[in-house]
């Protein structure tokens, strides 16, 4: 039972984990390690080159394409026990996070949601493993949408299998789409969706990140070389196509050509005959087994729809 609509050769799944959309210690990191003032002037003077986001729609507009954007509430570091704020592990995954309490992020989700892209969670480090917290996650970000979030991406692409699935069923999510690497790419062989629980609960597995990726500002013909490969592979298997690139990415000062790798992503895919498109809208258009009939979400329930 084929995941892509009708009248289409493959899916391309477009999603954006939104983990640091702040540049905050990264400018005194890079200022020094490069021996760059600029970036240390940006955090002199506040500049954030890392909020990417109008810049981001703009070029998804221009595509005639939707994407997921999903948030996450991850805890502060004062949330740690005092011997853990010296650790640079947690620096690394705790300092430069955002909180759905700011004002900034909270408009910029419910603008995001108003304009069809859609919104879903990134549950934080430790909430594979922790359903409350998960849930209370999920929670927040509904308050702030008004609407029942569809499913998200753990971060650190965090899974105990089947474990976190349940959790996250259990709390209300209908999809997941986790499964995969930062460090390497492909399908593996898997071109479909997985039911892991043989009922409305569908899992999207991660093709490709963009960390995975050659540096397209060094070698971007080797770094689209590979998604062509790609591309070929799932017009080959009637496939469903995950991929993942942070909103920092588009920063072409710090990541330079990573916007054009995915603008051409995007523009060969819909040359090729893909349904392009955020995973809760491929999740709307799903066949689903006997006795799931009364699982289909309507269409005011997909968080940006």
């Amino acid at each position: 039972m084929s995941a892509v609509p009708d009248d289409h050769e493959f899916a391309l799944l477009l999603t954006h984990d939104v983990d640091r959309p702040y540049k905050t210690y990264q400018s005194l990191y890079y200022g020094l390690r490069d021996r760059e003032p600029a970036q240390l002037l940006e955090l002199l003077y506040g500049e954030n080159p890392f909020w990417t986001f109008d810049s981001l729609r703009d070029l998804e507009d221009d595509l005639g394409v939707r994407s997921a954007f999903y948030f996450m509430q991850e805890r502060p570091l004062t949330d740690l026990p005092v011997r853990r704020w010296i650790d640079p592990e947690s620096w690394r995954l705790f300092c430069g996070r955002y909180s759905l309490d700011d004002p900034d992020i909270v408009a910029l989700i419910r603008s995001l949601a108003m304009d069809e892209w859609e919104i879903g969670l990134q549950g934080s480090y430790h909430s594979y493993r922790d359903r409350d917290r998960l849930e209370r996650e999920k929670l927040r970000l509904e308050s702030i949408l008004d609407r029942p979030v569809l499913g998200g991406r753990q971060h650190y692409l965090n899974l105990d299998e089947p474990a976190t699935w349940r959790h996250q069923r259990a709390v209300g999510m209908r999809y997941d789409a986790t499964p995969g690497s930062s460090a390497t790419f492909g399908f593996g062989g898997e071109y479909g969706i997985r039911r892991p629980f043989d009922d409305e609960f569908v899992v999207f597995p991660l093709t490709v990140m963009e960390t995975a990726l050659p540096d397209p500002g060094d070698e971007f013909d080797r770094a689209w070389g590979v998604l062509d490969d790609l591309l070929d592979e799932a017009v080959a298997n009637d496939a469903v196509m995950n991929v993942l690139w942070h909103p920092r990415f588009f920063t072409e000062a710090d990541f330079p050509g990573h916007t054009r790798l995915y603008r051409r992503l995007v523009e060969e895919a819909l040359e090729r005959g893909a349904w392009v498109g955020p995973p809760g809208r491929l999740y709307e258009q799903l066949e689903w087994p006997s006795g799931s009939s009364d699982a289909r979400p309507s269409r005011r329930e997909v968080a940006g729809r």
